[in-house]
């Protein structure tokens, strides 16, 4: 699967749109978009026909090493990103080894960060929705919100609020998520997870 330099990225933060899910643990994709396009210096604007926000720009180095990227954050709820995600990246001419999902990880630590390439979805609903779309032949910048207290349903906790303890490192851990992404596109995969995988 070779992707040519000139290839554009689509970053796809994964989340649920509207005020009453901005701060929920489900949403850190969002955040982590929303990050980026922050340093990229737009604003997110909402896509023609696909149920999603878009911001296009670069990211890297001024030059040659810097790489064209598509970020965007379906409108769609978590569970039929998959839709709007390949609506995306075949209006953008994305390869599906281009495309990036930002996404929280029950099975990782709290502020812990796993970079891989295709793989299972873990029954991560918005990853199930994009893999029955596309495949499963895409990256993966997995953030870790560790599992659910005592016998609290993993559906309750992840539509949660981070906790004022975890609020504390949030904001690192969405700054660490976002220079893992901009590794992964500029320097590829095996660089960007000996850099990030904690």
């Amino acid at each position: 699967m070779t992707t040519a330099a000139s290839d554009p990225w689509l970053i796809v933060g994964l989340g649920n749109p509207g005020p009453e899910y901005a701060m929920n643990r489900h949403n850190i994709g969002f955040m982590v978009a929303d990050l980026l396009a922050e340093r990229i210096g737009g604003k997110f604007k909402r896509a023609g026909k696909a149920q999603a926000q878009v911001l296009e720009g670069r990211i890297g180095p001024a030059g040659p090493g810097s790489r064209r990227v598509v970020l965007a954050k379906p409108m769609s709820y978590m569970n039929l990103s998959g839709g709007p995600v390949n609506a995306l990246r075949d209006f953008y001419k994305v390869p599906v080894g281009n495309v990036v999902a930002v996404h929280d990880e029950l099975d990782i630590d709290y502020a812990t960060l796993r970079l891989k390439l295709g793989g299972g979805d873990n029954g991560h609903n918005g990853l199930k929705s994009m893999t029955k779309a596309m495949g499963a032949d895409y990256h993966r910048v997995r953030c870790g919100i560790g599992r659910p207290p005592g016998r609290m349903q993993v559906a309750d906790f992840v539509l949660k609020d981070f906790s004022s303890a975890e609020r504390k490192e949030l904001d690192w851990f969405v700054d660490r998520a976002a220079d893992a992404v901009e590794c992964l596109v500029t320097e590829g995969l095996e660089r960007a997870q000996s850099a990030y995988n904690s």
